[in-house]
């Protein structure tokens, strides 16, 4: 990664956390540059990118297994500083001489710890003889220390909750200070990166932008590049980083399905085309993606769908605009983020095919015959946004909730018909005009409407209606891997729900969803 190289450099080995990707993003939160490598890759991953810190993730083995993942050895040996947490600081144990057993009281969510001795890890944050509370998730735990290290806090259930040696530099933890139910944990975190490890914290936008519009200059080169604009904040902000990179040498295509929210077909040729004058080609799309979609429920089938009629389209628009007498484009853009790269290298084995331009529906044809330019790889998505405001984004576009790319055909249960579409649109404005005035919508992390798949007798005024229902969401989360429905005050639902009901024909009744997202699922739609 071109714009990581003149920054230090922290190396997370993975041991199959779920929350390993917040390790980084607290890491990144400090200004210090991190990546992610499966256990599995990890002795490679450590020669190349010359780390001046390595931590080590939880994971869900047990190390007490036969065949169970473990640290390279050379880590240990290395006389980096080392943070490892939960499964890490098991593994560490074992590895250096301790010993973990299992069958022992289990500590699974929030728990207290007791600070028996200082350590540089919490200077400054945590006094000796003071509790704070943490979040565990462990079933076994350590034993026996390796030879050099102290106790420097302790639980209930975990003897060993902190422990060090400070003359090494290797420091271990039961709990997960990478999550947020842990109150000081991002501050430990910034301690072990910047004062244990004295790590630069030059990891900022401003400096991201500079290298990143020289790594594009240096791969284009005087190459033209294509790019898959939604509208969404991946790719928006993609495609304002190649225009300043590489100007009229970018053309943007938007296809727009027809499933889109209220205004943001025009809301996006207004911004691209108008105001930033970058080359545009608006495809109105929506009469094919609507057919073939008319009698089909299945989400996934019309994920397919719509993923299948995306490449067709911008196939046929990479062909024209290859036939205007400026040479073929050589390049396709994606909006692929940090997590996206993480997935693949840990879970398929092989680079991503998938064109993230904020449509996650289909995939990129070998017949296209096109390079790659991935400005946003490096980056996890509070990056984008503030990298966005860096290159004077609005904040309708930066600060917008999450959409997906199949876009209003999976909230809308189904088939899909011009009705319906119109309806969900409809009610979704409403839903979320009235949270702007509430002055919640940058409090939520994304809120939208379904139009359910049923139909219920009402009363309005002297007569019946038989009309559909219309569920609404919102949800709070940090990152996107958790989350938990948003507490309302029931005033503002009901000033929602009345104006649904009033302005929207074919709606005569509002739900509210309170469904969390528990830990390890990935999407909400």
């Amino acid at each position: 990664m071109d714009s990581a190289r003149a920054h230090d450099k922290v190396l997370i080995i993975d041991f199959g956390s779920q929350v390993t990707q917040l390790i980084a993003r607290r890491v990144r939160e400090a200004g210090v540059y991190c990546e992610i490598a499966p256990f599995q890759s990890a002795s490679a991953a450590f020669d190349a990118l010359a780390p001046k810190a390595v931590i080590l993730s939880g994971g869900p083995c047990s190390v007490t297994d036969g065949g169970s993942p473990r640290a390279p050895d050379k880590i240990f040996t290395s006389g980096l500083p080392i943070l490892a947490i939960c499964y890490g600081q098991q593994t560490t144990a074992v590895q250096l001489g301790g010993a973990v057993e299992g069958g022992h009281a289990a500590e699974f969510g929030r728990a207290d710890i007791e600070i028996v001795e200082p350590s540089a890890l919490f200077e400054g944050l945590w006094k000796t003889g003071q509790s704070y509370p943490v979040w565990m998730s462990h079933g076994d735990r350590v034993t026996r220390l390796p030879q050099g290290f102290t106790v420097k806090a302790i639980s209930a259930n975990a003897p060993f909750a902190i422990a060090s040696d400070e003359t090494r530099r290797i420091y271990t933890t039961m709990f997960h200070p990478e999550v947020v139910h842990t109150p000081d944990g991002a501050k430990l975190i910034a301690n072990f990166v910047l004062k244990i490890a004295g790590l630069k914290n030059d990891w900022t936008m401003a400096a991201f932008r500079g290298e990143a519009v020289k790594a594009i200059r240096a791969k284009v080169g005087a190459g033209r590049v294509l790019c898959g604009l939604s509208g969404g904040v991946d790719s928006s902000v993609a495609a304002v980083l190649l225009h300043e990179a590489i100007g009229e040498r970018l053309t943007c295509v938007f296809v727009d399905h027809g499933l889109l929210r209220q205004g943001e077909a025009q809301e996006v040729v207004a911004l691209f085309r108008g105001h930033y004058n970058i080359p545009l080609v608006h495809v109105e799309a929506a009469p094919v993606f609507l057919r073939e979609l008319a009698n089909v429920a299945d989400p996934e089938t019309k994920r397919k769908i719509i993923g299948r009629l995306f490449i067709e389209t911008f196939e046929a628009e990479a062909k024209k605009i290859a036939a205007d007498g400026k040479g073929a484009p050589e390049f396709l853009a994606q909006g692929t983020l940090y997590p996206d790269v993480i997935e693949s290298v840990s879970f398929t084995g092989g680079p991503s095919v998938t064109i993230k331009s904020h449509h996650n529906v289909g995939g990129l044809p070998e017949r296209m015959n096109m390079k790659l330019v991935e400005p946003l790889r490096e980056l996890f998505k509070d990056e984008v946004r503030a990298l966005g405001r860096e290159l004077g984004l609005p904040d309708a576009f930066v600060g917008r909730h999450p959409f997906p790319g199949p876009g209003l055909a999976i909230r809308l249960p189904g088939g899909v018909t011009p009705e319906k579409l119109e309806i969900l649109r409809k009610a979704d404005a409403v839903y979320l005009d009235e949270i702007r005035k509430s002055g919640l919508y940058d409090k939520i992390w994304q809120a939208f409407a379904v139009l359910l798949p049923v139909r219920t007798v009402g009363v309005m005024g002297d007569g019946r209606t038989y009309d559909f229902v219309c569920a609404l969401r919102a949800v709070t989360s940090v990152d996107g891997m958790t989350a938990d429905f948003f507490p309302f005050d029931m005033n503002v639902l009901g000033r929602a729900a009345t104006r649904i009901i009033n302005e929207v024909k074919g709606i005569n009744r509002v739900v509210y969803d309170v469904t969390s997202k528990p830990p390890g699922t990935i999407e909400w739609e």
